[in-house]
């Protein structure tokens, strides 16, 4: 799948711009704070339905104007579609001219997988960090997920408030029943799927992080939850009531899972080197996007965020033959020589994008 174009009006610094994409590698350049985090954030926009960078959508509106419109022109193998966002007073989401009840109805139509900087969160950050980036792929894969963990989390909202008329107000204990069916009713399905994805990741990511360490390095994922069986979820939310009652909110369940990554044997957000926790995150994403392969029969979209300049010369050569024939977009603050590769050059200045000529491997 690839996206043939994009338009922007009044997003970010952007007044009213179409940007035309190639198929293949396009390289966005230019100096810092003019746009190019941009394109990548209304992409992701047109994938997910949110912002990567902020929760606050208002901040997505340029400065004085009303109204932000993103339009994105997309293909795949057997479709070609359009998604266009408006963002006011309230966000209006549009599939093909029809407007979208919900949200999942999005998901699924751009795929993609992001790299920034800051994913070396995802391996040295908290385990929300962890949990996040398995919503967001599943979610791209499976729309019910999403839907799934909306109630997850409206139910584990109102059991904790709950919780708190308990101990200020003292009402009746055992109406937690009620909180706790629904919890592992949607917990347990909640994690079969990030059980079934942790999986499809493991299968991959060991010949692909073999191939990058030139086989120095065994990786392993380790998948941890409270509600591994229903059984098991229903008798950790029953051992730790009387704490609950206490802390005023639950301590156990899928808002508590996480996942960590073993380099021969040796936890990498613990005994890990710079170096080790770039190339395992690298294997990490590389596996996602095998693992989409999979799924859908064709590549995501591939998005780079300043993610380049992070590599040194041997990852970014290792990265490149692992993205063959998908669409990758790419920014960066100087042109880059992608060695081996057909790319096409964007020079972004001040919410302006100039498409410059193809490159052949060379600047």
């Amino acid at each position: 799948m690839w996206i043939t174009s994009i338009k922007l009006y009044n997003f970010r610094n952007y007044d009213c711009e179409e940007i035309n994409l190639h198929d293949n590698i396009n390289v966005f350049f230019g100096e810092n704070a003019q746009g190019k985090t941009n394109i990548i954030e209304s992409i992701y926009l047109g994938s997910i339905g949110k912002s990567f960078r902020t929760n606050n959508e208002k901040e997505l509106i340029k400065f004085d104007k009303e109204k932000a419109i993103i339009e994105i022109n997309f293909k795949k193998s057997d479709r070609e579609g359009k998604i266009k966002i408006e963002i006011g007073n309230k966000k209006n989401i549009y599939l093909n001219g029809i407007k979208l009840k919900k949200l999942s109805e999005l998901l699924g139509n751009i795929n993609m997988v992001i790299f920034t900087p800051d994913d070396i969160d995802i391996l040295k950050g908290g385990p929300q960090n962890r949990r996040k980036f398995l919503d967001i792929m599943i979610s791209q894969l499976r729309p019910n997920y999403m839907y799934l963990l909306t109630l997850y989390k409206k139910t584990l909202e109102q059991r904790n408030n709950y919780l708190k008329q308990i101990n200020f107000e003292k009402k009746q204990e055992n109406m937690l029943d009620i909180w706790d069916e629904k919890l592992v009713e949607y917990g347990t399905k909640i994690y079969e799927y990030r059980k079934e994805f942790i999986e499809k990741i493991q299968n991959k990511i060991k010949n692909i992080h073999y191939n990058i360490t030139q086989n120095r390095e065994n990786i392993e994922i380790k998948y941890f939850s409270d509600a591994s069986t229903r059984q098991n979820f229903i008798n950790e939310l029953k051992s730790k009531r009387k704490l609950d009652i206490i802390k005023g909110y639950t301590t156990k369940g899928v808002h508590h899972d996480d996942f960590f990554i073993y380099l021969n044997n040796k936890q990498v957000n613990i005994y890990g080197s710079q170096g080790q926790h770039r190339t395992a995150m690298l294997s990490l994403k590389l596996s996602e996007l095998q693992v989409v392969y999979d799924e859908i029969g064709e590549y995501p979209i591939l998005l780079l965020d300043d993610f380049m300049s992070e590599l040194d010369e041997n990852r970014k050569q290792n990265f490149l033959k692992n993205i063959q024939n998908i669409q990758v977009i790419i920014t960066c603050t100087d042109k880059i020589v992608l060695e081996n590769s057909n790319y096409f050059l964007y020079n972004v200045v001040d919410g302006k994008v100039k498409e410059g000529r193809k490159k052949d491997g060379e600047v």
